[in-house]
């Protein structure tokens, strides 16, 4: 069985917790490889609504080893407050295992991540000010804190000085915090770990045993392809690279243990925070959809930007992810328009046209998006199960995207629910193909 890489083909936000957690159904393994609490990833199932920051989405199938890489960054406190949530709610926690070398936001990482969007003013990248951004960075500048240093007081308190004696004229308007007392942050942060030693582990073996014993291992992105710090629409990106190769390097497996990747795109576009967005709606209709669609952020409850689908971006994502297989969530939000638009190029501030996503920053922030319109439908699709059971207008939306994309869609979200879903006859082909020994995904889509 395969090792299947989940990655938002978008801005975020396009409903990756579902698709990892109805592959995780059947899978073995679930990893998450990058990002920390600024992803939300919501799954609802048996009539309860999950909200999920850090903890991989596999964590409500029994039984699944459900692991958090050394790529992510972790907020203890997030963490520990999920696992109480979890269990107060009946969820069977023990198949978690921690990376030992995922890196920890501390109480400054905080600090440092909301004063830093203050001071930008008008020019704020728009982060959830998680303390995400300053834990890459010390990271970077090998000054992180990582999850095995929890697991030895003198170590602790050395690194905390190490990392704070850079930042001392930053962290200046705060030396009154308690939160930055070393004696008071060492005990807290050794209290993180007495709770989370149970879970620590070598997880790259962990991952790579199951890989060879021919488990279905499902790697988990966070954020999406457009807001990658390296290909993204820079500096308006998360601060970690959400594209499926970053899956080798967060959960520390090699490259030919991936065997797909799997794009996840709404039937539209959404954006959280500032950056270009060529197909951003205004008005009554943008605001239609945002309700439809419950556009409002998991982590922050900011309202989303929302647009038209904006086929040239997701083509890029589709090219610097090498997708194998594109999930289209969120087509029932488009029922009762009466026509849809796409982008299939965009228009650039001196008339040129293009066909690709500009690699400028400045042509991007000036692009305006061509359309082409095609027709809508009126129908309710949250009760489709089947591709014949859609209108032939969505089976053609659908067509198309596929076509312009050239990747299959092997599955079509309609709903929140796990059982508001289409497995498609493009996911029968592919697992016939023998690229995915997992049949029961095309066979058995309703029978839960």
């Amino acid at each position: 069985m395969p090792g299947i890489v989940v990655v938002g083909a978008q801005w975020g936000d396009e409903g990756k917790g579902k698709i990892t957690d109805l592959l995780a159904e059947r899978g073995d393994a679930v990893v998450r490889f990058q990002g920390g609490s600024n992803a939300g990833h919501t799954i609802v199932g048996n009539g309860e609504t999950w909200k999920l920051h850090l903890m991989p989405s596999g964590i409500l199938h029994p039984g699944k080893l459900c692991v958090i890489g050394n790529g992510v960054v972790l907020d203890p406190k997030v963490l520990t407050d999920e696992l109480d949530e979890l269990r107060r709610r009946g969820v069977d926690t023990s198949g978690l295992r921690i990376s030992a070398n995922a890196h920890l936001i501390m109480p400054y990482h905080l600090l440092l991540d909301h004063a830093g969007e203050i001071k930008l003013g008008r020019l704020q990248i728009g982060t959830t000010r998680r303390g995400i951004g300053p834990c890459y960075a010390d990271k970077a500048a090998r000054l992180g804190i990582r999850v095995q240093d929890l697991l030895d007081e003198k170590i602790l308190k050395k690194k905390i000085v190490a990392a704070l004696e850079p930042k001392r004229l930053s962290l200046r308007e705060f030396a009154k915090d308690q939160r930055l007392d070393l004696q008071a942050m060492t005990d807290e942060y050794l209290t993180y770990g007495r709770r989370m030693q149970m879970y620590i582990a070598d997880t790259s073996r962990l991952v790579q045993e199951r890989l060879d014993a021919g488990d279905l291992v499902v790697f988990e992105g966070a954020q999406g392809a457009l807001l990658d710090i390296d290909h993204g629409t820079y500096p308006f990106v998360t601060s970690s690279n959400p594209v499926a190769g970053a899956a080798c390097i967060g959960a520390g497996v090699g490259p030919k243990d991936i065997d797909e990747v799997w794009g996840v795109t709404k039937g539209y576009t959404t954006r959280v925070g500032a950056g270009p967005f060529p197909t951003e709606l205004d008005g009554s209709l943008a605001d239609e959809l945002r309700q439809r669609g419950g556009e409002f952020g998991t982590v922050t409850g900011r309202s989303r930007r929302v647009g038209w689908l904006d086929l040239v971006a997701l083509r890029y994502a589709a090219r610097i992810n090498s997708l194998t297989a594109l999930a289209v969530t969120k087509l029932d939000v488009l029922s009762g328009q009466e026509k849809l638009c796409v982008c299939t190029h965009y228009r650039g501030a001196e008339g040129a046209e293009f066909d690709h996503f500009p690699y400028h920053q400045t042509v991007l922030h000036h692009a305006v998006a061509e359309y082409e319109e095609m027709p809508g439908w009126s129908e309710s699709l949250r009760d489709c199960r089947s591709e014949h059971e859609l209108p032939e207008a969505a089976r053609n939306y659908l067509q198309f995207i596929a076509d312009f994309i050239k990747v299959p869609i092997a599955l079509i979200g309609l709903g929140p629910g796990r059982d508001e879903v289409i497995w498609t006859k493009a996911s029968a082909d592919m697992y016939g193909s023998g690229a995915v020994a997992a049949p029961a995904l095309a066979a058995e889509p309703n029978d839960r």
